[in-house]
């Protein structure tokens, strides 16, 4: 079995959350799931420093060369990836999934999502094969499945502001603890709050840990 992890760059604040990132391979590996790491090749929206939190004016970095120092250099171009390849598809969290894979942060439910992107979700949907998403990653699904008319339920946990938007992209939103995975059936999608409510590194552990331990029974039926 291969799960695909949609990285978005290297670091929470321009990019995937590197802890998340980690965790659910580390989750997949433990359970003898193979992960399969790939990114946009493109440029990333902004570059933040980590440090001060402030953009780092006009630098410029690749989203597919940054998500490559989590990947350890195994990485594909996401225009290369296609759902015939996967068994899942799972999306950490981190601003560049709200930012680099989606406009999220920037257009709020008005956002739109990374042809791309959307084009691997679509191809595994209509696969029947299951989707995963952690901490804000969910929006995207929200975005991609809602503005079709697909009521998905999915969660980053009870933060209101971002349940509100996620109805009004036409997707329902469901409070979630931490260590918990909301499951939609009937659209196969998983989806868990991470640092959206995590505390700390062992906290996000398990919330990925429930996240693909969700993907796996929903490909299991």
């Amino acid at each position: 079995m291969k799960a695909a992890i949609i990285l978005s760059g290297c670091g929470v604040k321009d990019g995937s959350e590197i802890h998340e990132a980690v965790l659910t391979m580390l989750h997949l590996d433990m359970i003898g799931i193979q992960a399969v790491c790939a990114a946009p090749d493109a440029e990333q929206v902004q570059v933040v420093n980590h440090i001060s939190g402030q953009a780092c004016g006009a630098e410029r970095r690749n989203i597919l060369r940054e998500s490559a120092r989590i990947a350890r250099g195994s990485i594909v171009a996401l225009d290369r990836l296609r759902a015939a390849d996967i068994d899942a598809l799972i999306f950490p969290g981190g601003f560049g999934a709200a930012r680099n894979l989606c406009s999220f942060a920037d257009d709020g439910p008005q956002c739109s999502v990374r042809p791309d992107v959307e084009r691997l979700v679509l191809d595994m949907l209509d696969a029947g094969k299951p989707l995963g998403a952690l901490c804000i990653a969910p929006v995207l699904l929200a975005r991609v499945l809602g503005g079709r008319g697909m009521a998905v339920e999915v969660t980053v946990g009870s933060d209101p502001g971002v349940a509100a938007a996620i109805a009004a992209m036409g997707a329902r939103h469901v409070d979630c603890p931490v260590d918990r995975a909301v499951t939609d059936v009937r659209y196969r999608v998983a989806t868990s709050p991470a640092y959206m409510l995590a505390s700390g590194m062992h906290e996000v552990y398990t919330s990925a840990a429930a996240l693909v331990d969700a993907v796996v029974k929903l490909c299991a039926g």
